[in-house]
């Protein structure tokens, strides 16, 4: 891979923030992740990828963490994007430990910051409801297992919606 920063033309400042993403997959572990690589530098094995653009630049750099700094000559902003998701992925694994409890109509339930969330089996297709908050969900889930973690990411959807 070659490196960008010695490669005329391609700006080294100037760039912004499109977004940051996880590349390991909710619950997958470490050794089966597929890092990525720094299209800046080339340096392997990063799973925080930054993705940022600059208006002389055509198309979007997927960079690690110390590129992006320089990059953007941003040295907070990345940090708080990182521990945004590294704090996201702990919730999720944390989640996955939660005591259900179960209802006298066979449901499963949960009590989170004083809000209720329920899942409900439909008895006709026999796949998983979710209710939070009151809302009731419209997908169906096969699964207990994928309606619980369906619950997780309603809770963190409406977490950033400030519905929480």
């Amino acid at each position: 891979m070659p490196n960008y920063w010695n490669i005329p033309g391609v700006p080294h400042k100037g760039w912004h923030v499109v977004d940051v993403i996880d590349i390991r997959a909710d619950g997958q572990p470490v050794d089966e992740t597929d890092y990525e690589s720094c299209t800046m530098c080339g340096n392997e094995r990063i799973r925080y990828v930054h993705i940022l653009e600059h208006p002389d630049f055509e198309g979007q750099m997927r960079t690690g963490i110390i590129c992006a700094e320089k990059m953007t000559n941003d040295y907070v902003t990345h940090h708080q994007l990182e521990r945004e998701l590294r704090n996201r992925a702990n919730r999720r694994i944390n989640w996955a430990k939660k005591d259900w409890r179960i209802s006298r109509n066979g449901n499963r339930t949960l009590i989170i910051d004083g809000n209720r969330i329920t899942i409900i089996r439909d008895f006709h297709s026999g796949k998983y409801k979710l209710y939070i908050k009151n809302i009731i969900g419209s997908k169906l889930f096969s699964n207990l297992s994928d309606a619980k973690q369906a619950a997780f990411d309603g809770i963190e959807y409406l977490k950033r919606k400030g519905k929480w």
